[in-house]
């Protein structure tokens, strides 16, 4: 066994999870952009006797039903942790990020929330930075969490930039 730390697991961090209505958001898009198709494909398919369309078909549905046993676990994988100077956000389950945004280098904070977010209560926050490599996005947090985090966290940024 590997006795090394974990680089995306911080000491004594207490990660904050996304709202598991994300999960159903998800899995409505991609019912919407990957399982109609592969359903009107296999229709196809069936009434033309088409073989080949059966195989692509078969192909969408298989690619639908992995993507949608991983979008709960991918829900999950995510979380973020205000600490003392920064802000830390983590995702993934096969390729795992972590981004590390101090407050001092945070440009812009952005709430935005589409149809589907604001239909189900969510929002999400952006963070941008000088640096396009340390943007970050925490996805689906309840409504009046953003707009708390989003006070709290412009609030954090100005006073460490007077510091600076």
């Amino acid at each position: 066994m590997d006795s090394r730390p974990d680089p995306f697991d911080l000491p004594g961090v207490q990660w904050q999870p996304l709202s598991p209505r994300l999960t159903t958001i998800r899995e409505l898009g991609l019912a919407v952009w990957l399982g109609i198709p592969a359903i009107a494909v296999g229709v196809a398919a069936y009434a033309f006797s088409l073989t080949w369309l059966m195989f692509v078909a078969a192909g969408l549905a298989l690619i639908w039903l992995s993507q949608a046993i991983l979008i709960p676990r991918r829900v999950r994988a995510f979380g973020y942790a205000c600490r003392a100077d920064d802000v830390a956000i983590r995702s993934g389950i096969w390729h795992r990020r972590m981004v590390v945004v101090p407050y001092g280098r945070m440009q812009t904070v952005s709430v935005t929330s589409g149809p589907l977010l604001r239909r189900f209560g969510l929002a999400a926050i952006g963070l941008q930075t000088a640096s396009s490599g340390s943007d970050a996005t925490i996805p689906g947090i309840n409504r009046r969490e953003a707009e708390h985090l989003r006070d709290r966290l412009t609030a954090l940024g100005e006073a460490r930039m007077l510091r600076l």
